[in-house]
């Protein structure tokens, strides 16, 4: 989006205001967060290096299946802004569960690796009294592109009203290194995974089309009018809309006067 471009420099002090004030609400003063290598985390620990300095812990959780050179990018971005880490390494949980399994696919593996790497962030936020940051971009969240209770759940989360094609622009904004930003976007789940072969469509094309449809909201036929195949208007309102459960608390059945999620609403730092 154009207006990200020209506001980058309030964008980056607007967030690091933002993670330290919901940190701080809870009465915590730390922040925790997986460093994988890729764009995502890389933004969010540069803002989050600035917002809670020596505060923050940067875990690194690899598997057998991990790219070294994800591992080396990460370690890259870490010297050039000082961020402490620690490595907790995947492989041993993730083999054992996987030994018990004589068939599984590549997206439940991807969905298992996802959700133990948030089980050692949930630990180490206990450990530490710390909050867990999110590294979910708005492109990922709107098409459900991520692992429900793995790297979508978080505390809180800077980056999820933030398009992947602007995260880009921001990332070299900010200073990350170029290992990091020209390499093609990968969740790293297992060896070749690309994000946009798995979508079928770079994400230039289908962040362009998602701000038509989700900030212009276009109807479907001026979307076919301004150019934009159907196939691709198919592909990603089915995943927008069959994903939403991605994107909300679990529903619960109402029974009584008062149901949580229903009509017993907070807002979540409410105070006696």
């Amino acid at each position: 989006m154009v207006f990200m471009e020209k506001n980058f420099k309030l964008i980056k002090e607007y967030l690091i205001k933002f993670l330290q004030d919901e940190v701080y609400k809870t009465g915590l003063k730390n922040a925790v967060l997986g460093l994988s290598g890729g764009i995502d985390s890389a933004v969010v620990a540069v803002l989050a290096k600035e917002a809670f300095n020596e505060n923050l812990y940067t875990i690194m959780m690899p598997s057998h299946f991990s790219s070294q050179n994800s591992i080396n990018d990460a370690k890259e971005l870490c010297q050039k802004f000082d961020i402490k880490y620690q490595i907790k390494s995947i492989e041993k949980p993730l083999k054992a569960y996987l030994s018990e399994e004589s068939e599984i696919d590549n997206i439940r593996i991807g969905n298992i690796s996802a959700r133990l790497r948030m089980i050692t962030l949930y630990d180490i936020s206990a450990k530490y009294s710390a909050l867990v940051l999110g590294t979910s971009n708005k492109s990922e969240l709107l098409l459900g592109y991520g692992t429900i209770f793995g790297d979508l759940a978080s505390a809180i989360n800077p980056i999820g009203d933030i398009y992947k094609s602007d995260i880009f622009k921001f990332a070299s904004f900010l200073g990350v290194p170029d290992s990091i930003i020209n390499k093609p976007p990968s969740a790293d789940l297992w060896e070749g995974q690309s994000d946009e072969s798995d979508l079928g469509y770079s994400y230039q094309t289908i962040d362009a089309f998602l701000e038509d449809f989700v900030e212009n909201r276009l109807s479907y036929d001026e979307l076919l009018e301004k150019g934009y195949q159907k196939e691709l208007i198919d592909m990603v309102t089915k995943r927008i809309y069959q994903n939403q459960f991605k994107r909300k608390m679990p529903i619960i059945a109402k029974l009584t006067s008062r149901t949580i999620g229903h009509d017993f609403l907070y807002p979540r730092d409410i105070k006696l």
